[in-house]
């Protein structure tokens, strides 16, 4: 019994291993057909990549597939036409509508193509060489490129641009027929001077382009364009002197554009955002301007505009504290009333971010610094008034606030009326029902004007929004809070960066020769140099000029 039970298990042993040898075998056998199989699998996908997304040579097919990837769009014109070769030869004109100038397209493209004969040819054109033949010949347009792909396709009657195609073959041809309303140039409306250049950037970068262009005929202006926005795809364009802007600038700028990764951009000051050295601050760390002239003074001093497409406000960088002080007027007028109007500018400044607070301090701690004259009659005024001084401060500047905010969005032709009329009237009606005095009246209505002094927005907006915090620290801790207020709002200033450049310069670091174009502004005959710390490579602004007094030199004789 035990040999009989022996055997079938030995036999049993024999045939598991006979069995688990040939599924080894079957294993291996498979994992290489799995293999094989793999590797033609990823040979044919390989294949069919490199053929997805070139244009089909069958007209119909190519133009219903831009159909569905476009969404089949009611300004979609899909012009079909014949033209005579070596025989009659279909083509197809795609182009959005209101992107494309319709007389470019008559004229240009569509009239030379359509009256083309076999007679007018020296030999046959074969259909494989027509559109090589019509680049050559018949287009009389400056800006004609190839388009293999869908992509590309697509791309280009989104930008503007019309494409053609020709029956039989693989490629087509992208027109520069761009065309459409844009608004034209205009006077710039919010930085207005009495003497200098009146136009202005538009929302079209091209023309912005060709404004900076028109004043600088330099060959060594570089205009460098990037995407940003994966469903937007906007224009920006990075636009600096070569001989002059210091390449590490130039290379930090164009890195930090092409890490954004967005959605879309819609104005300058997104794109301010995502570039900017600090978040968290109140000053901007771009100059941003719409007048050509201010860019290219900046460009000659070795900064870097930044274009954006869409919006007419060109950044500019690095920004320092100081040019936001600045006019572009300042350099059309003689030294010493540009020097006065700075002067000026920063007082006001000064006056807009701390006048309510030293009102305040003054009323609340410190009465023994103001006159005694003034003291009796500031302590008239306030005798029926039954708030405090911050009271007072905060609802006339909420109140202002409030006006000019309403100003700006209701329609021009009323807004200005409303805000100046709704102040005096408000302010006359506080006053008479015993809410506000009228020396308080009288320093939110000086700082709010002393804010509309200030040539930049953005500063006076930094101003607006530092007021309110003064005020509440110089009501709980006089003139000794707002003293170390104003110190904090120094040191923030110092530590600030602008691509790496102090945001403080020329006074902190100190650059004595910096300083001729600063609060003050020399001759323009004594500012031989450029900023010190922008313009490494070409310093040299102006050589030494004297005139000649030949008329003076004559009469001594």
């Amino acid at each position: 019994m035990r040999n009989r039970r022996k055997r079938p298990i030995i036999r049993t042993h024999k045939k598991l291993t006979d069995m688990l040898a040939d599924k080894k075998h079957d294993d291996h056998s498979s994992l290489q057909s799995t293999t094989i199989s793999m590797d033609t699998s990823i040979q044919q996908k390989k294949q069919t990549e490199k053929h997805v997304g070139k244009l089909s040579p069958v007209l119909h097919v190519v133009v219903d597939r831009i159909k569905t990837l476009l969404g089949n769009p009611m300004d979609l014109i899909v012009r079909e036409f014949e033209f005579e070769l070596e025989h009659k030869v279909t083509a197809t004109l795609l182009f959005l509508e209101e992107m494309n100038d319709s007389q470019v397209l008559n004229e240009f493209i569509l009239s030379p193509l359509m009256s083309l004969s076999s007679d007018k040819q020296s030999s046959p054109v074969p259909v494989d060489h027509a559109l090589h033949y019509i680049k050559q010949n018949a287009l009389a347009l400056g800006r004609v490129l190839d388009v293999e792909t869908e992509d590309e396709l697509v791309e280009a009657l989104l930008a503007g641009l019309s494409v053609l195609l020709v029956e039989g073959n693989t490629k087509g041809l992208k027109l520069g027929t761009n065309g459409g309303k844009v608004r034209g140039i205009e006077e710039p409306t919010s930085e207005v001077v009495i003497r200098g250049p009146k136009d202005s950037f538009t929302e079209s970068i091209k023309t912005n382009i060709s404004l900076i262009r028109r004043r600088v005929r330099s060959k060594d202006i570089r205009i460098e364009k990037f995407k940003i926005g994966e469903v937007t795809h906007t224009d920006v364009a990075v636009v600096y002197l070569e001989n002059i802007a210091d390449p590490l600038l130039i290379q930090e700028i164009k890195e930090r554009i092409e890490e954004v990764k967005t959605d879309g951009l819609l104005e300058s000051g997104q794109l301010e955002e995502f570039i900017q050295d600090e978040t968290v601050t109140v000053f901007p760390q771009f100059l941003n301007t719409e007048r050509p002239d201010v860019v290219i003074g900046n460009l000659l001093e070795g900064r870097v505009g930044i274009i954006i497409n869409g919006t007419p406000f060109v950044l500019i960088a690095p920004a320092q504290f100081i040019q936001f002080f600045q006019s572009s007027e300042d350099y059309y007028m003689r030294y010493d009333i540009s020097t006065f109007l700075r002067l000026l500018r920063f007082s006001v400044f000064i006056i807009s971010l701390i006048a309510p607070s030293i009102y305040i301090a003054l009323t609340t701690f410190h009465q023994a610094m103001i006159p005694t004259t003034l003291l009796f009659g500031i302590a008239a005024q306030r005798e029926g008034v039954p708030f405090p001084a911050i009271a007072e401060a905060l609802v006339m500047e909420i109140t202002f606030e409030i006006l000019r905010e309403a100003g700006i969005r209701m329609p021009r032709a009323v807004g200005v009326a409303v805000s100046i009329v709704g102040a005096l009237v408000l302010g006359q009606a506080a006053v008479q029902a015993g809410l506000v005095s009228p020396a308080m009246v009288i320093v939110v209505g000086i700082t709010a004007v002393a804010s509309f002094a200030i040539p930049s927005f953005a500063v006076a907006t930094s101003a607006r929004l530092l007021r309110f915090p003064l005020m509440l620290i110089s009501s709980v801790f006089g003139f000794y809070g707002l003293t170390l207020a104003l110190i904090v709002i120094i040191a923030h200033l110092s530590s600030l960066r602008s691509f790496g450049y102090p945001y403080l310069s020329p006074f902190a670091p100190l650059q004595t020769q910096d300083l001729k174009d600063s609060l003050f502004r020399f001759p323009i005959t004594k500012l031989f140099k450029r900023p010190e710390k922008l313009s490494k490579k070409n310093q040299t602004r102006t050589k030494p000029y004297s005139v000649k007094k030949k008329r003076e030199e004559e009469t001594t004789r």
